[in-house]
């Protein structure tokens, strides 16, 4: 095999780390006969220990400049599905055949939130276990009212229980990374806020200066209705966005 060169713009700092790989696996909670997602298989590294689990793996790549890594894996576990190709373009309930799957992903940088909310969006994913940017699993367990609390915030805890199991140091990656990160685990509840809900939670941290009545009624919520809702919740006319819980957003979204 040649030296393989790492993409920048795809985001690739591998993990090699197989103490840690295991750790991921178990705090995933992971077992022989569940179906798996993993986004951004790279080199196998977690791919490995996935399949290892018994579990049936479905593993995306977009980089076809890695075939040569993962192939070999195909015949060593039968368990293992590859898809080179783009996550976000493909059709889920297609690739698992219907069925609940979880999602354990060394994520690529540059995906990382619109994956996150694929998957959250989801009402056949069971449970998120994603290693993101420290930074990022910080804004996904942030408590209302914080700089770092936001709309991944508020759909993560919508959807689940969202915990920082681990922080792994930037020097476990090849090439190293510029900034620390973090395991996050998110176990999904069966219910999960429909569209209407989710269009305020978008609407509400389109303008974080603005109140949360300017950024509703920009987009196109009636300005009596809202004022009307903030009064039946108690929540003062100026109050923003980041101050809500998300809790507070179902009950807005319904009165709306």
């Amino acid at each position: 095999m040649q030296t393989f060169r790492h993409s920048h713009s795809l985001g690739q700092n591998f993990l090699t780390d197989k103490n840690l790989l295991a750790a991921i696996v178990a705090d995933s909670g992971v077992t022989n006969g569940d179906t798996v997602i993993e986004v951004g298989a790279g080199m196998g590294a977690l791919t490995r220990p996935l399949a290892e689990s018994g579990a049936r793996v479905i593993a995306f790549e977009i980089d076809e400049r890695l075939k040569e890594y993962l192939e070999p894996l195909k015949t060593e576990y039968a368990c293992l599905d590859l898809i080179f190709g783009d996550f976000m373009k493909a059709d889920i309930n297609e690739v698992t055949g219907g069925a609940r799957y979880k999602a354990v992903a060394n994520l690529p940088y540059y995906i990382t939130t619109p994956v996150l909310f694929r998957f959250l969006e989801d009402p056949l994913c069971d449970g998120v276990t994603v290693m993101v940017q420290k930074e990022v699993a910080e804004r996904i367990t942030a408590p209302a009212g914080g700089k770092d609390y936001g709309a991944l915030s508020v759909a993560a805890q919508m959807c689940g229980k969202p915990c920082i199991t681990r922080i792994v140091g930037r020097n476990l990656f090849t090439p190293p990374p510029n900034v620390d990160s973090a395991v996050v685990n998110i176990r999904l509840s069966a219910e999960r806020p429909d569209e209407s809900v989710r269009r305020v939670v978008r609407a509400a941290f389109s303008m974080r200066r603005k109140t949360l009545v300017n950024c509703l009624t920009n987009a196109g919520y009636a300005k009596d209705k809202v004022l009307s809702a903030l009064s039946a919740l108690a929540l003062d006319p100026a109050v923003r966005g980041e101050r809500l819980t998300p809790m507070q957003f179902v009950s807005l979204s319904k009165l709306l």
